[in-house]
């Protein structure tokens, strides 16, 4: 939906999006003042503050209609309305639904990786559960990370925010304790999916664990429907998919999938700690606490 003259933007053919969805969306959300909001931003200066000019999008994020806007998380009306939009698409309720990535969190970590990040709804929960905690979020879309900035400045909340591809991150080996990743396989082809677990893997402490909250792949299999009126471009892939699997041929162990109310799923997994990490040995001596990720122990 475009909100540059408050109208729906056209399409040579409507989607059940465009037929349904959107003019849903368009009666529930205050135009108003996302009109104000939008005005309000210089988006060339906060956007060429942020964006990484080394960054490459790929192809599939240059073209795809993500929430059924043309140029997806590109353009800025996305970032607009991409919050408005998803507290009405989260039942039975979006806080509910990512406090329970939040709160299956183990331990006190001491540093967090948050990958498609978006406008920083779950990071900034993220930065509240764990205030001592250095809270990292990385999106693709600068225009989704000014919006993601703002919420953090007007929250006083301590949040880095990188502008930054989640299959080739450029972070450091084995330098994070939590990686975790909401509402984003759904949107990717299942390669790249792939390509993040390798990443969020390389650049996670052994002992670490990954969270991965998205749509129900179970439910996405057997009703169809959901699938069609969402008019995600990567939806029935994703739903044919298995994310444990995917996990796992990542290098991850221990993986677990448990269903969020009926539309979503949060999967969990650590990376294995090297043998010789383990916190006793064969002949019963005990390894040093230093020598585990602060994860490793139960919260």
């Amino acid at each position: 939906m475009s909100m540059r003259s408050g109208k729906p933007m056209t399409t040579q053919s409507k989607s059940l999006f465009d037929q349904f969805l959107a003019p849903l969306f368009g009666q529930l959300m205050d135009k108003e003042e996302l009109l104000r909001v939008r005005n309000s931003i210089d988006w060339d200066a906060e956007t060429g503050a942020i964006a990484n000019p080394h960054v490459t999008y790929p192809d599939y994020y240059q073209t795809s209609r993500f929430h059924g806007i043309d140029n997806g998380y590109l353009n800025i009306d996305a970032a607009i309305t991409y919050d408005p939009i998803t507290q009405y698409v989260l039942p039975p309720g979006e806080t509910w639904v990512r406090e329970s990535l939040v709160n299956a969190i183990q331990g006190s970590p001491r540093r967090i990786l948050d990958v498609g990040c978006g406008t920083g709804t779950t990071t900034l929960m993220l930065k509240r559960r764990f205030p001592q905690t250095e809270v990292v979020g990385l999106d693709l879309s600068p225009h989704m990370l000014v919006m993601a900035q703002r919420k953090a400045r007007d929250a006083r909340l301590d949040v880095t925010f990188c502008h930054g591809d989640a299959m080739a991150t450029g972070l450091d080996e084995d330098s994070f304790d939590v990686v975790c990743a909401t509402l984003l396989f759904h949107e990717t082809p299942p390669s790249v999916a792939k390509a993040i677990l390798r990443e969020s893997f390389r650049v996670m402490r052994p002992g670490g664990q990954i969270l991965l909250l998205d749509g129900n792949q179970q439910t996405l299999r057997t009703v169809d429907w959901l699938n069609t009126i969402f008019e995600e471009p990567f939806i029935r892939e994703y739903g044919q998919g298995n994310v444990d699997a995917w996990l796992g041929h990542a290098g991850f162990e221990t993986v677990r999938t448990e269903a969020i109310f009926w539309l979503n799923q949060l999967s969990t997994a650590q990376k294995p700690l090297p043998v010789s990490a383990a916190v006793t040995t064969s002949h019963g001596q005990s390894s040093t606490s230093d020598d585990l990720p602060m994860t490793a122990a139960p919260a």
